[in-house]
């Protein structure tokens, strides 16, 4: 009967370290890269969602270092960064219709392109190539005020849409985004 009692412990000890481990590896927050969310509401229940992992820079060079300049980028660290809006909009002037999406750029020192790509539920690498490409727009780039150490990516919101800025390092990438 002990063995029996034993036995039966062990195996919920054993279940319960099992669902604790599982628990943290669910548990992004806990990540060096955790994840982040953007959102541009349109009003009338209309919006654009982005959802990325947000890297630390670290005392690290970022672009032309760690990011290398003229490779298309995942725009975040871990899984994909994606791009989720409810209505056609335009991006930089290209059109996207509704529905999900992956963001990438390729980085330069004085313009970015984005690259909004058909691909979805893909970790962040590699690039899929251009034959999954929705669309390529330019960015604007521009310098921070001041050093950004968390990968931020963000909306100003503007009358018919919004702009949507990515900032890292010292830079700003940036490119409007207009409700169809």
């Amino acid at each position: 009967m002990r063995k029996a009692i034993a036995i039966f412990s062990a195996l919920c000890l054993g279940l319960i370290l099992v669902v604790a481990i599982t628990h943290a590896q669910m548990d992004k927050s806990n990540r060096p890269s955790p994840p982040a969310t953007a959102t541009l509401d349109l009003g009338g229940g209309q919006s654009i969602t982005i959802d990325y992992s947000s890297p630390r820079a670290k005392g690290r060079k970022i672009f032309g270092g760690l990011v290398p300049y003229g490779k298309p980028w995942r725009a975040g660290a871990n899984e994909a960064t994606t791009f989720v809006n409810t209505m056609d909009v335009s991006v930089g002037g290209a059109n996207v219709p509704a529905g999900h999406y992956t963001l990438f750029v390729i980085p330069e020192e004085t313009k970015w392109t984005l690259i909004i790509s058909k691909k979805t539920g893909e970790w962040g690498i590699p690039y899929p190539g251009q034959s999954e490409d929705l669309a390529r727009t330019d960015m604007k780039v521009s310098k921070t005020p001041s050093p950004v150490e968390n990968f931020t990516i963000s909306f100003d919101k503007t009358g018919k849409g919004g702009t949507l800025n990515m900032e890292w390092e010292n830079t700003r990438a940036s490119v409007p985004i207009v409700k169809k």
